[in-house]
């Protein structure tokens, strides 16, 4: 269960606007054997409330965008809330993006998205793309018979 719930931690600091990378834990838990769909799930789960972490920062604490200590800079939340004005509520299901992603769930939250949109969008992409590392993952172990 400690495994589950680091992937569930490290998840959810990777959504937010720490420095985490989920994958990596994910992957070296599934390469140790661990069941895949609760790996899946607690991943999801835990990069989904992150995001929803950055939703309510961005609800409130945006007339701090002045401050040093405030998490984006100008030009990036810029592009985001660009994209986010383009492509709509939609565009969350790209909040797993490396780049932008955390960005747009603060956009979303600063542009007043209803909290259940905002949740179901996000935890949609967010779970297909932890599916996605969870198939190239059973690809790669599967090639590796071939090459050995």
């Amino acid at each position: 269960m400690e495994a589950y719930l680091s992937l569930f931690f490290i998840s959810f600091l990777a959504a937010t606007l720490l420095p985490a990378y989920s994958e990596v834990v994910f992957a070296g838990l599934l390469a140790a054997g661990y069941d895949p769909l609760p790996l899946w799930a607690w991943a999801t789960a835990g990069n989904t409330l992150g995001a929803a972490v950055n939703w309510v920062l961005g609800r409130y604490l945006l007339h701090f965008q002045d401050r040093r200590w405030f998490p984006f800079r100008a030009a990036n939340l810029g592009r985001a809330q660009r994209w986010f004005q383009r492509y709509g509520v939609w565009s969350l299901l790209m909040a797993w993006a490396p780049v932008g992603g955390d960005a747009l769930t603060f956009i979303a939250g600063f542009m007043r998205v209803r909290f259940d949109v905002f949740f179901l969008l996000t935890g949609i992409g967010k779970g297909v793309r932890y599916a996605i590392l969870l198939g190239l993952m059973n690809w790669i172990d599967g090639l590796l018979p071939l090459v050995g």
